[in-house]
């Protein structure tokens, strides 16, 4: 049995954990969040660093073999930094914007995401390496994440921001924020026949199971 942490800044990474605990029934799945200091997303890095760091570092001080960054915001902006740091293998989330480029017919996708992962240098290298001739659109979902953590999701507000995205031409919906997948069916059932939405539970399973591998 492995121990696999798994982090987020609220309640976006529990529904990745439970996905992992599904695919692994043979692991032990440790989740933490940081209730106290979501959301993140409109945070500075500094900020964003200080918060995290100590509860991944309790995972590793509890035994977890990998733990899976359950965040874009802290992927996208830190990934890296926290690799040279913290003695076990991380896995990261971050934006599908490769996938969706891939299989736009339109030629515009559209990234839900924070203002600090759309802001990032890691975002800009995806879009840059893998929607260089794609039209990307990134509505604001600045409010999103606070409307799920405190359970006052506004049908209205998310209707608005995915109509002026299907109205400019997306065809593709890259959910960038854990915290969004609690409404997928919501958006889901907003741009039924017009777009696909895409979020990456699946994809990061894969690659945590491909890691697992590694160690064994």
């Amino acid at each position: 049995m492995t121990k696999i942490g798994v982090f987020d800044s609220g309640v976006g990474g529990e529904f990745v954990a439970a996905a992992i605990a599904k695919a692994l029934p043979e692991d032990e799945i440790v989740y933490r969040e940081d209730r106290k200091n979501v959301p993140y997303g409109n945070k500075t890095i500094a900020e964003i660093y200080a918060a995290c760091r100590p509860v991944i570092q309790s995972l590793v001080d509890d035994g977890c073999q990998v733990i899976v960054i359950a965040c874009n915001t802290v992927t996208t902006n830190l990934i890296d930094k926290l690799r040279d740091e913290i003695t076990v293998p991380l896995v990261g989330m971050e934006p599908m914007v490769k996938p969706a480029a891939a299989v736009s017919k339109s030629g515009v996708i559209a990234v839900c995401a924070t203002p600090r992962t759309l802001s990032s240098l890691r975002y800009k290298q995806l879009k840059q390496q893998y929607a260089a001739h794609t039209t990307v659109i990134e509505p604001d979902c600045s409010d999103w994440a606070s409307m799920i953590e405190n359970n006052e999701v506004d049908r209205s507000v998310i209707k608005q921001r995915l109509d002026e995205t299907l109205q400019k031409g997306a065809d593709q919906i890259v959910l960038g924020c854990t915290h969004y997948h609690w409404i997928e069916e919501l958006i889901v059932s907003i741009v039924a026949g017009k777009a696909s939405v895409m979020q990456p539970t699946d994809p990061v399973i894969k690659q945590l199971k491909r890691v697992l591998e590694q160690q064994l």
